[in-house]
């Protein structure tokens, strides 16, 4: 089940735009269950607004009148809390949380309980929860934008769940051979356009090398490369003046 079985519980929410904002965090990581604790009126449209896309999640979502009847039916009960102090020593970050809340979820529903934007989640709330989740922020300022939180949390079950991978390069790392022909060219070039002198030559062209193999380049990184010296070296020969230049008009 995985993220299809996680629940994403406000307790009280005061603004309606948090609610859609909150609404579009979990549609971006593909969780759809939320539940309200005794909202506040709602203003449809504010909520609507901020949850742009997301408005069918917000349409489906449910009403409790407890965080007692919201979370249930649910296995593990993670209560977010930017609070430290007595019974909180058991709290971890998101991060550390998200695989075993994964692991939980393949089995049994798991809710991420987040308190009103004011004042937090209270201690008869974090009764109910077995588990206390801590975002790390700067000593300074702790408190987070209730959507902020939401989005944090959400993000890392998506990462822990594996669904998404990092976009792969489709050319192949430019081997040895390739990357020297690069530099061979680049060499012509810089001394055709006079950038390079023959005293300075070799010392310069370390430094192209280290400014041009900091990355990986692939091979049409190297080939674009190649591209650009040669349009170079042609504009420098065919400038006016220049002996080929003149050449092509006998």
């Amino acid at each position: 089940m995985g993220l299809d079985n996680i629940r994403i519980v406000l307790v009280s929410p005061l603004y309606s735009g948090n609610i859609g904002s909150v609404c579009r965090a979990m549609a971006n990581m593909g969780i759809a269950d939320l539940a309200l604790v005794a909202p506040r009126p709602i203003n449809e449209d504010e909520a609507r607004m901020m949850a742009c896309h997301a408005v069918p999640l917000l349409n489906a979502r449910r009403t409790f009148a407890s965080l007692a009847e919201a979370v249930a039916d649910c296995g593990a009960v993670m209560g977010a809390s930017a609070r430290a102090g007595l019974y909180r020593q058991h709290a971890r970050s998101p991060r550390e949380w998200a695989p075993w809340a994964l692991e939980l979820a393949a089995h049994t529903r798991v809710a991420l309980v987040f308190g009103p934007e004011d004042n937090g989640l209270s201690v008869d709330d974090l009764s109910l929860c077995t588990q206390i989740i801590q975002i790390p922020t700067t000593d300074a300022y702790p408190s987070l934008n209730l959507a902020q939180a939401v989005m944090v949390c959400c993000y890392e079950l998506f990462l822990a769940g594996g669904a998404w991978e990092p976009p792969r390069e489709k050319s192949e790392v430019a081997p040895s051979d390739l990357r020297e022909r690069m530099f061979t060219i680049w060499r012509e070039m810089l001394t055709a356009t006079g950038f390079l002198h023959d005293d300075m030559a070799e010392h310069m062209m370390l430094g192209i090398r280290r400014v041009l193999s900091r990355g990986a380049l692939t091979v049409d990184d190297v080939h674009i490369m190649m591209g650009v010296a040669r349009q170079t070296l042609w504009a420098s020969r065919h400038r006016p003046g220049s002996d080929e230049a003149g050449s092509d008009d006998h």
